[in-house]
């Protein structure tokens, strides 16, 4: 091993002992790279030799790894091994593990929570303000007022059409109708009849005769 590489596994080593708290390859590289100028590939095969030589510990949390001191300083780096910390029972560190399951759904719930009261603040910032409720509940009052008005004086008219009237109404409408749809027919056969010994067009021969169609007239006949 080169000495630039003993010297990045004693930095890395010390710099875990010295935090004594869990960092990743990627957090130990931005935090040594500009003062130590370690390259992000020697900080991981560094920080995997340290784990495999059982001088730190690594576990893993699905797709990263994270690393953290031992409780003891190996003597490679130390004339004697020393405790550099005070020693965790097995009973210990199911309490800590349990205690961080505990806080882990906390935080979950916690965050459910604030995403339930962001979906809340949205709703209510995209609704009206009690002003804008007020205001638009006087608009509401003074046309209902308007239509009011307008009922009365519907109702008070002297000049209403009864049913029979109504009835006699459409019956003369559908008589009408009728009656356009028959002579539409006749016309058009009749144009028919003469258009087939006609030299020109249908339309040169309305031109010619002053004949204009509903369609001309932009009229469309209504259903009986």
């Amino acid at each position: 091993m080169s000495k630039k590489d003993n010297g990045g596994l004693t930095v890395i080593f010390a710099y875990l002992n010295e935090k004594n708290r869990p960092y990743s390859a990627q957090d130990v590289f931005n935090n040594l790279q500009k003062q130590h100028g370690l390259g992000k590939t020697a900080v991981v095969k560094a920080m995997e030799q340290l784990a495999l030589e059982g001088k730190i510990k690594e576990k893993t949390y699905g797709k990263q790894k994270i690393y953290f001191a031992d409780q003891v300083i190996q003597a490679e780096y130390q004339s004697s091994t020393s405790a550099q910390f005070a020693e965790v029972s097995e009973a210990d560190l199911k309490a800590i593990d349990s205690r961080t399951s505990d806080l882990s759904t906390q935080v979950q719930a916690i965050s459910q929570g604030c995403r339930q009261l962001d979906a809340e603040l949205k709703e209510l910032n995209s609704s009206l303000t009690t002003e804008e409720i007020i205001s638009e509940i006087q608009e509401l009052k003074e046309g209902c007022s308007g239509y009011r008005e307008r009922l009365e004086k519907i109702k008070s008219a002297t000049n209403h059409v009864t049913p029979e009237q109504k009835e006699m109404v459409y019956k003369e409408r559908h008589l009408y109708v009728k009656e356009w749809k028959k002579r539409k027919r006749l016309a058009s056969d009749m144009m028919g009849s003469i258009l087939e010994g006609y030299p020109k067009t249908k339309k040169q021969f309305l031109e010619e005769v002053g004949v204009e169609t509903d369609e001309d007239c932009k009229v469309t006949m209504p259903n009986t």
